[in-house]
């Protein structure tokens, strides 16, 4: 089997290319081989590599900058994403992808389901709402993943950030009001492995899965919690977790809106694959201990 990952650098690329192994050969390209913004190049590498499954981890994530950049935020979630779809659908390809809570407003009480409405707030929310509909328009063979909060040890996330500044601050405000489940890149490469597999054997149908660690939090709780593991773990920080102060999202207002309530059911998948979506900290935990060992 013949598989193409794009986004190889990314965070879950990264992750990827681990999990991807075993189920055959892989072809792995970053953005400097592989431009999204570019579809002729992206075409005649399709052609070239004739891929029996196309992983796309490659997007435009910079959340904040999208409002005011939105020709290329559309042009990597949506056009190039729309350009793999057709490609897919025409040569009986598998394509998977992955999309985001930001496609939800966040006005929902309780988690989101699948088939819940969309309706995205911010550039980059209906730049990666118009990549959904775009393949699921094509009607090609697809797994498209939504997930929120995702972390690692490598490249930026939430995490790494609030321990960066926890070595230079001995104070910090962070929203309290926003709910979610932060969501390991190692769960997402994973579970993705195994959801291929699944799609082969006719055990998992195609289409839109969320899939998210299990439980939830805010961003304040996750902050007060990586920073007591960090303590725990010997990481030397300015920063104790009781000076982490709670702050409505109206009191850090930024450029693109966020989703408050960022939830995602995850029932579709795991019971369709039998698998359990451990709890946020367990991952947390994981990472933050790698963190540490490095010093």
């Amino acid at each position: 089997m013949n598989l193409l990952l794009l986004g190889k650098n990314g965070q879950v690329g990264r992750e990827l290319q681990r999990t991807l192994l075993p189920l055959g050969q892989v072809s792995a390209f970053g953005r400097d081989e592989a431009d999204l913004q570019n579809p002729e190049a992206l075409l005649g590498l399709l052609r070239e590599r004739k891929p029996d499954i196309i992983v796309n981890a490659a997007a435009y994530t910079a959340v904040d900058k999208a409002e005011t950049d939105e020709k290329a935020a559309y042009a990597i979630n949506a056009e190039a994403v729309d350009l793999l779809a057709q490609y897919a659908k025409t040569n009986d390809t598998l394509l998977v992808h992955y999309s985001t809570d930001y496609v939800f407003d966040g006005e929902k009480k309780e988690a989101y389901l699948e088939t819940d409405a969309t309706n995205p707030q911010s550039v980059y929310g209906k730049s990666k709402r118009a990549g959904e509909k775009a393949i699921l328009d094509s009607r090609c063979n697809t797994l498209i993943f939504r997930t929120s909060w995702v972390f690692s040890a490598q490249g930026n996330n939430f995490i790494k950030t609030i321990l960066r500044l926890a070595q230079e601050r001995d104070n910090m405000n962070i929203v309290a009001d926003q709910f979610g489940a932060p969501t390991c890149v190692e769960l997402i490469a994973d579970v993705t492995a195994h959801a291929i597999i699944g799609f082969r054997r006719n055990q998992l149908a195609g289409g839109i899965y969320h899939l998210t660690a299990g439980g939830e939090t805010t961003w304040h709780e996750l902050a007060c919690y990586a920073v007591q593991r960090a303590h725990e773990n010997g990481m030397q920080l300015k920063l104790k977790p009781e000076n982490i102060q709670p702050i409505p999202t109206e009191a850090y207002p930024l450029p693109a809106q966020r989703p408050k309530n960022s939830r995602l059911k995850t029932d579709a998948l795991a019971n369709s694959l039998a698998l359990h979506f451990p709890d946020w900290r367990l991952y947390v935990d994981r990472v933050i201990r790698e963190l540490c060992n490095r010093d």
